[in-house]
């Protein structure tokens, strides 16, 4: 019946969305030391209060070291900790259901697929086949799923670009139990079918066949999926 009443931002959120501009748009390397809470806080006009729970904020995101006797300065951020916090993220809700996850994977592996198809060096392609006969000669699932894991890692990592692995990374622990079920249901000889083709059509830098084998090997995964029953969400759809 009535309108919600909008909460303004507390002071030291606005401060600390402020200091996080500033860093991003100063470019501020990872190391560079950054004024004292004292300076800080006559520069932003705030107490130190203020600037201490805003530094605390910025400091658990891991945008900001803080250091006794080092002062503040501004933190690595590695790719390891943007795969993380995505996975947590992905792992913790609630609204993202296999084909959603799924539908993601599809758009980026295909076309990762073809790049690997294209600029994939001969340690590359030695990798991945590697990765496969690991998976072929592993009867245990649970390591099985992890070279199959590994196996598309290495497509990633042979596109010579690690956006690529990253975000290949930050969806990875959200399809691991898919892989486990999969290839315990009976997805394994097909699966190992896939990686070879895709392997192949790599191997000969041919990026259209790279894509469809890819392409085609996504769809496997998902029709397993489906055949157990597990995706009902996708049915609906």
């Amino acid at each position: 019946m009535f309108p919600r009443v909008e909460r303004e931002p507390r002071l030291s959120d606005k401060v600390a969305d402020l200091l996080l501009e500033t860093i991003v748009a100063r470019r501020l390397a990872p190391g560079e030391r950054l004024p004292s809470e004292r300076e800080l806080g006559e520069q932003f006009g705030v107490s130190r209060t203020v600037i201490r729970e805003a530094v605390r904020a910025l400091a658990a995101k891991g945008v900001i070291d803080v250091r006794t006797g080092s002062g503040l300065r501004v933190a690595a951020v590695g790719s390891s900790n943007v795969s993380e916090s995505m996975s947590l993220f992905l792992r913790g809700s609630s609204t993202l259901d296999y084909p959603k996850v799924h539908e993601v994977r599809a758009m980026l592996e295909v076309e990762v697929a073809g790049l690997a198809a294209v600029r994939a060096t001969e340690d590359d392609v030695a990798l991945m086949r590697e990765t496969c006969e690991r998976m072929e000669s592993e009867e245990d699932v649970d390591p099985a799923s992890v070279h199959d894991v590994e196996f598309h890692r290495a497509i990633a990592r042979a596109t010579h670009n690690e956006l690529h692995l990253l975000l290949l990374d930050s969806i990875g622990d959200a399809l691991i139990e898919i892989r486990r079920e999969n290839l315990a249901g009976g997805s394994r000889a097909d699966a190992i079918a896939s990686h070879r083709e895709i392997l192949e059509r790599i191997a000969a830098h041919d990026p259209d066949g790279a894509r469809a084998a890819m392409k085609e090997h996504l769809e496997n995964v998902e029709h397993h999926w489906r055949r157990r029953g597990a995706a009902p969400a996708a049915d609906e759809a």
